[in-house]
Parts: structure tokens; C-alpha cells; sequence
């Protein structure tokens, strides 16, 4: 990986619009950390004390991207009284389709009933930020009145179950939110959406593409499984979490005392709390349900948001700060009125 940029894309605004409802599904199946290590001998101290994930969720056998997305919506529909035929547009972002096509997004949107485009965005575990600003942009040009904007991935199925370093990082979950019209005063006061592709080799699956088709030997190899550098995604998250925080508050003219809650992609407790200390921010104004989770990758955030919800801590115009970051190396991060 080249050296980073001095400079990221400017920040820019997003107003007028506003994410409405919350909705999620973590799979039934519950993958503790003594589960792991009678399993797989993989030490549960080492875990709790490296990420902070006490468990995790693992789809079941029949369950797919799109099983876990559809559950995620069908919460959605229910605490808000709404249905598909209130949406006129899906975005979904996930790094782990069903197949590699159709897409998950037409998949679900059959599923659903909904009666519009279907627009898959892949950007991993900045997923939902990437699929939820596109969706921003569409309603905010007119282009949409309402949009079904959704996170999901099966990280089951792309991990190396020999991997320590990996494996128990990463759980299986879905999340869905609405984005329509609002005040001119609410949506996104300011966001940094970018990537840096040179640091693509640090967290990748290199095999099952078209550049990498896959095949009996690139298998035994175990090239068909997810690849991170543990120790450099890790500098490369704890940085652009501090930084494109600072880099939307500065924007938006506040600081971390007018934010009422800040929600960061669930990766590893230790890069949360890392940025978070550095930006001197309270503990007690981040949401965190990684312990429960582990990593969801784009379904992390929306997960978040919907626990959040129903624990009161998301209220009609609050300040929210919210960040999603992963492989690319790809992030999304905004400061927006609830």
C-alpha cells in the first residue's frame, strides 16, 4: 500500500432528507467464544481481550444474503406500519451476494413486492454508508419519494474457519432504514465518502472473481476465504475514524459536545474505543453492540441504529454522528439530524 493521502475529499452536505425507521435480523444460531475454542481450540480470553465479541451469529445452512436482508425489511415494515408499496427504490449494500448475479438487491426487491429500481452497491463494511448516501442523493434529486435502504452479509461464508485472527471476528446480520423528504433542516449536515484502492491487497478475497476464477487448487489454498492484515487495517480504521469525524464536525461547524449519539462500524472494540479517546469523546455518547455481533460488516451500522431505537437513545432531531469503514479501503462517514 502506497502512503495515505495527505487530503481526503472534501466534505459535503446532504440536507432535506431525512432516515426514518429502523428494522433488523441476526440469524437464530448463536456462536459463543466457548464455542469456538471447543470447536476449534481458539482461545476465548484471547478474543474477548483482542475485540471485545463475547459472541456471534452464523446463518443457518438454508440462509442467504437475501434470507437475512428480507427478514431485516419485513422488521422494518412492521414497526412502521408501512410496506413495499410505500417505497419506489432499493439500495442494498452487501460483499456477500447470494451468487454474483442476479443481484441480492433484485433478489429481495422480487421478494418484497416493491415495484422500482434495485441498485447494489459493494463497498464491504462501508456498505451501508455508501448504499444509504446514494439512496440520499436519489430522494434529494426528486428521483425517489421514499427509499428502502438496507445492510446485510453472510461473513460465515467467506471466512477461514483455521484463521484465529479472523474468524471470530466476523458475524452474519441485516439492517434496513427508510430515507424520504424532510425539513430543509434535517439529513445530512456533512459527510466524507471516499476510498483509498491502494490498500485493496490488506483485506481482500482474492480468488472467485472474473480476474481469479476459481478452481480446485486456488481452493485447497484457501484463496476462496476472506484475507486481512490484521495489524495495517487496523492503523488505516483507528485513522480515518478520527479523521473523517473531525472532518464532518469542522465541516458542520459543531463539536463533539453538540453530537447526541456517535454509531461507528462494529469492527473491534479496541479501534472504537482507540478513535474515541483520541477525539475525546464520552463513552456514555457511543452506541456499542459488538459483544453481541461481531463484525456484520454492512449490516453492522443499521443493526446498531435499530438497537439504539428501541432503546431510546435515536429521538427526532438529535445529532448523529455515524461511520462505516472497511475493504476498498473504502469509508462513509456523516454528521446528520435524526
Amino acid at each position: 500500500m502506497s502512503e495515505r493521502p495527505s487530503s481526503r475529499p472534501k466534505c459535503r452536505s446532504l440536507m432535506g432528507v431525512r432516515v426514518v425507521g429502523t428494522g433488523k435480523y441476526v440469524p437464530d444460531m448463536v456462536v459463543d467464544n466457548q464455542h469456538l475454542h471447543a470447536r476449534l481450540g481458539f482461545d476465548s480470553d484471547w478474543i474477548v481481550k483482542r475485540t471485545g465479541i463475547l459472541e456471534r451469529r452464523h446463518a443457518a445452512p438454508n440462509q442467504a444474503t437475501s434470507d437475512l436482508c428480507v427478514e431485516a425489511v419485513n422488521d422494518l415494515f412492521a414497526k412502521t406500519n408501512r410496506t413495499a408499496k410505500d417505497c419506489d427504490l432499493l439500495v442494498l449494500g452487501t460483499f456477500t451476494p447470494d451468487m454474483s448475479f442476479p443481484s441480492t438487491a433484485c433478489l429481495v426487491q422480487d421478494r418484497i413486492g416493491l415495484v422500482g429500481p434495485a441498485i447494489e452497491v459493494e463497498a464491504a463494511c462501508a456498505g451501508f454508508m455508501y448504499a444509504l448516501l446514494t439512496a440520499a442523493a436519489y430522494v434529494k434529486a426528486g428521483q425517489s419519494d421514499r427509499a428502502l435502504v438496507i445492510g446485510g452479509d453472510t461473513n460465515s461464508r467467506v471466512l477461514n474457519p483455521s484463521d484465529i485472527k479472523t474468524y471470530p471476528l466476523f458475524g452474519d446480520g441485516a439492517g434496513a432504514v427508510f430515507v424520504e423528504p424532510s425539513r430543509a433542516d434535517q439529513g445530512f449536515l456533512a459527510y466524507s465518502m471516499g476510498s483509498e484502492g491502494s490498500g485493496g491487497p490488506l483485506l481482500q478475497r482474492e480468488a472467485c472473481g472474473s480476474r481469479t476464477p476459481i478452481t480446485p487448487e486456488l481452493i485447497a489454498a484457501g484463496k476462496h476465504f476472506m484475507y486481512m492484515d490484521g495489524y495495517a487495517v487496523f492503523k488505516w480504521a483507528v485513522n480515518i475514524l478520527c479523521d473523517t469525524i473531525r472532518d464532518v464536525l469542522h465541516a458542520a461547524d459543531l463539536t463533539v459536545d453538540d453530537v447526541n449519539l456517535f454509531v461507528a462500524h462494529q469492527a473491534n472494540i479496541r479501534i472504537i474505543n482507540a478513535a474515541i479517546d483520541s477525539l475525546h469523546i464520552p463513552r456514555s455518547k457511543v452506541f456499542n453492540n459488538l459483544e453481541k455481533y461481531g463484525n456484520t460488516s454492512a449490516g453492522s451500522i443499521p443493526i446498531a441504529l435499530d438497537e439504539a431505537a428501541e432503546a431510546g437513545r435515536l429521538k427526532e432531531g438529535d445529532l448523529v454522528v455515524l461511520s462505516g469503514f472497511g475493504a476498498g479501503l473504502a469509508w462513509g462517514t456523516a454528521v446528520m439530524r435524526w
